[in-house]
């Protein structure tokens, strides 16, 4: 689709003409248009390049599929580093100076490669092969002498011979010759030395079956080679830059008036950075001291702990006291607890209260470079604003005006809500409708800004305000939340459920908070390694099942926490055939997995004559799939011997049992049943009496958030269960607050 006039190309507004006019197809064109972020690239291309190169290219019209392509491709492909030198490159494409895939390609590497460091044309020319034309004749030299050294393989597969080989061969000598000249000309000397292509020649050829290995009659077993774990998996920090590489450009801004910022820092602003830091990883960890963290927190510290610690670096510990009604001294002093029982150590530990100075003197020098102006709209008259795209009636006051009102503001003499500072963006780019208030900047010399997707519309803002106060720019890095299934994570509901008493304080081990995992016996290094195993993802559809967790959790415990036994709803059996107060000690496993040779791996577990099992392992009706004890059965009491029901003691209802009568077989024998149990440490004494408290997940469905303002309607009425009479072995007399168990076959883990 030809162009009109150079103004249309040069200043046209509609994508699809633009790209029309650049010689893309159609297709192309409208598949281009699909990709928002393809196609503001390719306009941004596009009008880079000034109207009066367009007319003194003679490209008035528009310009043919060749150039079109290679500003495609620098749209796509060119090097975010060097975006400040872009527009140099697009005039020599569209003076046809550069004119090739192969010198785009070296241009890319150039520009890669010195970033946004000046350059000389010379360099630049003969680093692109500006200027020179290989000649057909050159050409033809060439490929005649690739031919000849590869003749016997040519003659040998004749059409099947890889032309691409060959091409490359030819680049490799001449890496400026004309592709479209090279083919053609590869293609005239085929046919000379193997004259015209033949029937046989387009005959696909026959697969040489492959020999089948000689069956040993004794080798039956396939051995299969494990997946190798990726880079990312053995380090998941290794997405990380470091700090020297960030001379890059972060983002382009895109404004109105056509106009587009690259923001990026200039080597000067790197080094003094890189000198201030000791060229050390510097991140920040920066909660709320306003409730308990949770375990999306626990991700958080993760990435901003774990990278500074895995480079060597350092991490600071940043409390964001940035509002007093909801902060207490209790949040607070449980955030530094916590940080450190999750493993870690803050290199420093700062208040963004500590910066107030600096960032009110930051402020005052953004309203007096025109940048902020104090405004006296409403929240909602701002939200309106943005909105319809609409500018403050107070944007432009003069800038004095603006100065003497924010220092009554910090001196109190303005009512609160009455004046805001604002950032004077552009209010009708779609980049600075999100964030019109002036951010909280991190001066303490962090090197990347770690934070969650939801921050990630903050970009434009964010670099936006760096670029006006000529500041250092960190690194921008969003990752995705972590969301747990059955849970909530919302610090607002969070101090709903235990202000309102739906739950035991912010440790209640129903909640997803650390404090509430910590006492429910969770190790820190079990939700470490469950972070780990979720990785640092941008995916935003990031809510984990539970159960995943519990398989960390699980594995952390079965090293550390020694199982013991527990009988919840005790059943007496009376054991018939052993004398009364006889008593023995058997050995009972603390670990399952523990060698039988070490003696560690044991306790002693007292069995006598009366001991209880669990109330659900007994049925007065038997059937072929039920495998514990009923009358006439055997089943095995774990680490003891067999026992057969002979009698059962009913209650006057005739329904109850409230006793079972049994005798034992000391010859141990496989039984498909086995039973936990605990018995009587001498004759007449009762087992060891414990409270035992069981917790389910606290809401019913997987995402509660969803339910809207009706979200505790979904809490589970049965989350949390209390057994006052469970008996336990007589070694857990000895336990202290703190020790981590795990009950024999009931599949929880208890912390006393």
């Amino acid at each position: 689709m030809p162009m009109n006039n150079a103004s249309t190309i040069a200043g046209g507004t509609n994508p699809l003409d633009l790209f029309l006019g650049i010689g893309l197809e159609e297709k192309t064109a409208r598949n281009t248009i699909a990709n928002n972020k393809v196609t503001n690239n390719l306009v941004a291309v596009i009008h880079e390049v000034p109207e009066k190169i367009w007319i003194k290219a003679g490209l008035v019209g528009g310009c043919d599929r060749t150039v079109g392509n290679l500003l495609y491709t620098v749209a796509t492909k060119f090097p975010a580093n060097a975006l400040a030198h872009r527009p140099k490159l697009l005039a020599y494409i569209v003076s046809l100076k550069i004119k090739s895939p192969a010198q785009l390609e070296a241009a890319f590497s150039f520009f890669s490669t010195i970033g946004t460091e000046e350059y000389t044309i010379a360099e630049f020319e003969k680093a692109c092969g500006v200027g020179i034309e290989v000649s057909s004749e050159e050409i033809e030299q060439i490929v005649n002498e690739v031919l000849e050294e590869n003749k016997s393989l040519i003659l040998e597969k004749r059409y099947r011979t890889n032309v691409g080989e060959l091409f490359a061969h030819v680049r490799e000598r001449q890496r400026w010759a004309d592709p479209k000249i090279v083919k053609q000309a590869i293609e005239t000397k085929l046919v000379e030395l193997l004259g015209e292509r033949t029937a046989a020649d387009d005959e696909k050829p026959v697969k040489k079956k492959k020999e089948k290995p000689i069956k040993v009659e004794d080798q039956n077993v396939t051995v299969v080679s494990p997946a190798q774990p990726t880079e990312e998996e053995l380090n998941p920090f290794s997405i990380f830059p470091s700090p020297e590489e960030n001379i890059k450009v972060h983002t382009e801004i895109f404004f109105s008036d056509g106009h587009v910022l690259r923001t990026c820092n200039s080597r000067t602003s790197l080094d003094e950075h890189l000198k201030k830091t000791g060229g050390k990883v510097r991140t920040r960890f920066p909660p709320e001291p306003n409730g308990f963290l949770h375990i999306g927190h626990a991700k958080a510290m993760f990435v901003d702990f774990g990278l500074a610690k895995e480079r060597g670096g350092e991490c600071y510990l940043r409390y964001d006291d940035t509002n007093p009604e909801a902060e207490k001294q209790e949040y607070i002093d449980h955030i530094q607890d916590i940080v450190q029982w999750m493993g870690w150590s803050p290199t420093k530990i700062t208040y963004t209260s500590d910066y107030f100075q600096a960032l009110y003197e930051l402020a005052v020098n953004l309203i007096r470079s025109g940048h902020a102006y104090v405004d006296h709209q409403t929240p909602d008259q701002i939200k309106e604003s943005r909105e319809k795209n609409e500018d403050s009636p107070w944007r432009d006051r003069p800038i004095e005006e603006s100065l003497k009102l924010f220092e009554d503001m910090r001196r109190g003499c303005i009512g609160e809500g009455e004046a805001t500072l604002r950032m004077k963006q552009d209010m009708r780019s779609d980049n600075f409708n999100i964030s019109p208030l002036i951010q909280k900047q991190e001066i303490s010399g962090v090197y990347i800004r770690l934070c969650t997707l939801e921050f990630e519309t903050r970009r434009a803002s964010y670099y936006w305000l760096l670029h006006a106060l000529g500041m250092y720019q960190p690194y921008v890095w969003e990752y995705s939340r972590l969301n747990m299934t059955n849970a909530v994570m919302s610090k607002r509901k969070l101090n709903r459920l235990v202000t309102e008493k739906y739950v035991d304080g912010w440790d209640d081990p129903r909640l997803m908070t650390l404090a509430g995992l910590c006492r429910r016996g969770v190790t820190p290094t079990a939700i470490n390694a469950f972070v780990r195993g979720i990785g640092i993802t941008r995916s935003d559809c990031s809510t984990i099942r539970q159960d995943r967790l519990e398989h960390h959790i699980r594995e952390e415990l079965n090293k550390t926490a020694p199982r013991t036994m527990v009988v919840l709803h005790p059943l007496k059996v009376v054991i018939t055939n052993l004398e009364a107060g006889h008593v023995t000690d058997v050995d009972a496993k603390r670990w399952p997995d523990a060698p039988s040779d070490d003696p560690n791996a044991f306790y002693k577990v007292p069995f006598s004559r009366v001991l209880y099992i669990e109330r659900s392992d007994f049925r007065l009706k038997d059937s072929k799939d039920y495998y514990g004890l009923a009358p006439g059965k055997s089943a095995l009491l774990k680490y003891a011997f067999p026992i057969k029901c002979t009698d059962v003691i009913k209650g006057d209802d005739n329904e109850t049992v409230l006793e079972i009568r049994a005798e034992y077989d000391k010859e141990k024998k496989k039984h498909k049943g086995v039973l936990h149990w605990v018995a009587e440490p001498s004759a007449g004494i009762s087992p060891l009496k414990v409270e035992v408290r069981l917790f389910e997940t606290l809401f019913l469905s997987e995402n509660p958030a969803n339910l809207g303002d009706d979200w505790l309607s979904d809490l589970n009425p049965h989350s949390k269960s209390v057994i006052r009479d469970a008996y336990a072995v007589p070694s857990l007399r000895n336990a202290s607050v703190g020790d981590s168990f795990q009950f024999e076959r009931l599949d929880c883990n208890i912390k006393i």
